[in-house]
């Protein structure tokens, strides 16, 4: 398993990259995204949501939870922060195997939920407006997907 890093100085440049790994994607890809607070994972998923041909601005789902978008592939964009204390099933695993696109923030919270083969992302500070995005490819697919991308 291999780690990449990007680093990143504006959201305009987060944005890009995702962007870039959205026009890759594929149906049943699941990409986890890790972060405090106002690191970026909604700006990141608004990127990979322009790489898809979602026209339909893109938000933080945190009241509902999971939020689903159309586009070239449909992105079923997840924050599953509040079943921290939670069992409850919502149907993850139809979604990680269906037509479109997961993207999970909070995912440690559904761990036991989680396709085994994924791309987790760590979005950190590294100054006011730069940061730094960890990819961690699991899987063969992934790994491809991500040295791809990194060309």
């Amino acid at each position: 398993m291999s780690l990449y890093h990007i680093q990143s100085k504006s959201a305009e440049e987060t944005m890009t990259f995702a962007e870039k790994m959205g026009l890759t994607l594929k149906k049943g890809d699941v990409l986890t995204l890790a972060g405090d607070l106002g690191a970026g994972k909604t700006t990141f998923t608004k990127g990979l949501a322009k790489g898809l041909g979602i026209t339909r601005t893109v938000n933080s789902p945190t009241f509902t939870i999971i939020k689903e978008y159309k586009g070239r592939l449909p992105l079923y964009h997840m924050d599953v922060y509040r079943l921290e204390d939670s069992y409850e099933d919502l149907g993850f695993e139809e979604y990680f195997s269906g037509d479109g696109v997961c993207v999970v923030e909070w995912a440690t919270f559904i761990e036991e939920y989680l396709p085994d083969e994924r791309l987790e992302l760590v979005i950190s500070h590294k100054g006011e407006d730069e940061r730094e995005i960890q990819l961690k490819p699991l899987g063969e697919r992934y790994e491809e997907r991500v040295k791809e991308i990194m060309k």
